[in-house]
């Protein structure tokens, strides 16, 4: 169960990389705003699967549940972000 999510996280991380470098090199700014998304996307997922594994793998205690809720607020709102921002981007001409 925990290489899953570690196959997963190495996933998300080398998507929000691969995203990244490609927002920056992109010259038409619709393409650089789907890829930025696509990297806030790639990120929340990160964050999100990194707050599971603090969770639900290890002992819980005071530390780790307040880093892991950390981790999930952020990977929200990197996901909610990433979706809003590439749905207007899509739609842009």
């Amino acid at each position: 169960m925990e290489y899953v999510f570690y196959a997963a996280i190495a996933a998300a991380c080398l998507l929000s990389v691969f995203f990244s470098f490609r927002s920056r090199r992109a010259t038409e700014p619709r393409v650089r705003g789907l890829n930025a998304a696509r990297m806030n996307i790639s990120m929340g997922a990160l964050l999100l699967l990194a707050a599971l594994v603090q969770i639900v793998l290890f002992e819980p205690d005071t530390v780790r549940i307040i880093v892991g809720a950390m981790f999930l607020l952020l990977g929200l709102f990197n996901l909610f972000a990433g979706l809003r921002n590439h749905g207007r981007f899509s739609r842009m001409q």
